[in-house]
């Protein structure tokens, strides 16, 4: 296990390395490497091939040989960055090997940031970076509503280990909405884990005017029977304890509904799932027509009034 992690981060630091290497365009590259008693630095020209300035905790100067800990990582970027000074770099790819960016390697970076050294970011980078504050402001979109969790304890040789399965609703109350479950040895980080799964089974589901469905369904997962029928407005959201998570992140204002099955809350909120996933708008049903939205309610029209009038 450890080998194939060891394996899977040499394979990133080169992936990124390359990456630096290739978009540099000819910049200068800050590398940093830690093991667990040194951090070492390094301004390299990939250019050329050499090493501009270094330094380490190794460095007898510094007085640093066997620390390593947040406060030697800040010393080594500020001296970093008066060794940049000194040789005429202000602007640099910051190279951290594919290490996270936290703890000694977040202290070194900022601490050479304040010494006056600029880290250039790249297009790819900027990029990146867009794709993340996209994530970030859709998970801020969606709210969440924990429906069922469970302590499950398991008997082994030397007593009981107990441990937590949550089931959660996730949606932004305008025509989305997932669901998930996860299980942990804690409640928070069962909690989290059902919510990220939710995430990322979200569905969308067309409704009538934004608050009811165009028209009743009939879900069924397993054991779990629902009937989900569309209502006027005023009505509310007529529902049971899981269904009534699932309509208000849908965001539906007035529907009536029945759990004609099992009253399991996982079940239940499948077979609503699988009920929502049924749901057809007028403009679904033109486009798979090949029609418009005014032929398709003409002929709705035209036959109530032959039946009328026969």
């Amino acid at each position: 296990m450890a080998l194939n992690k060891r394996i899977l981060f040499k394979k990133r630091q080169l992936r990124v390395r390359n990456k630096l290497k290739k978009h540099s365009g000819g910049k200068l590259r800050l590398s940093v490497h830690r093991s667990c008693k040194n951090l070492y630095v390094q301004i390299i020209d990939d250019t050329k091939g050499h090493t501009v300035a270094s330094t380490s905790t190794l460095d007898k100067k510094l007085g640093l040989i066997g620390k390593n800990n947040i406060e030697t990582a800040s010393k080594i970027g500020a001296d970093i960055a008066k060794k940049a000074e000194k040789a005429g770099v202000k602007e640099v790819f910051f190279d951290r090997g594919g290490l996270l960016f936290h703890g000694k390697i977040k202290a070194l970076a900022e601490s050479a940031r304040l010494g006056g050294l600029k880290f250039w970011k790249g297009k790819w980078m900027a990029k990146e970076d867009n794709r993340r504050d996209k994530k970030k402001e859709e998970s801020s979109e969606f709210s969440d509503r924990l429906v069922a969790i469970n302590r499950v304890s398991k008997t082994v040789k030397g007593g009981k280990r107990f441990g937590f399965a949550a089931l959660v609703v996730v949606g932004d109350q305008k025509g989305r909405v997932g669901y998930g479950k996860g299980k942990a040895k804690e409640v928070p980080e069962a909690i989290r884990k059902a919510t990220e799964q939710a995430k990322r089974k979200i569905i969308k589901v067309p409704l009538k005017e934004g608050r009811t469905l165009h028209h009743d369904i009939d879900g069924r997962h397993g054991a779990g029977k629902v009937v989900l029928r569309t209502a006027p407005p005023g009505t509310g959201i007529i529902a049971g304890g899981p269904m009534r998570a699932v309509f208000e992140m849908l965001g539906v204002q007035d529907v009536v509904s029945k759990s004609t099955g099992s009253p399991n809350p996982y079940n239940m909120i499948r077979a609503t799932i699988q009920g929502l996933l049924k749901e057809t708008s007028p403009r679904i049903v033109a486009q798979r027509r090949g029609k418009k939205m005014s032929e398709i309610f003409v002929k709705n029209t035209n036959k109530t009034e032959t039946k009328n009038l026969t």
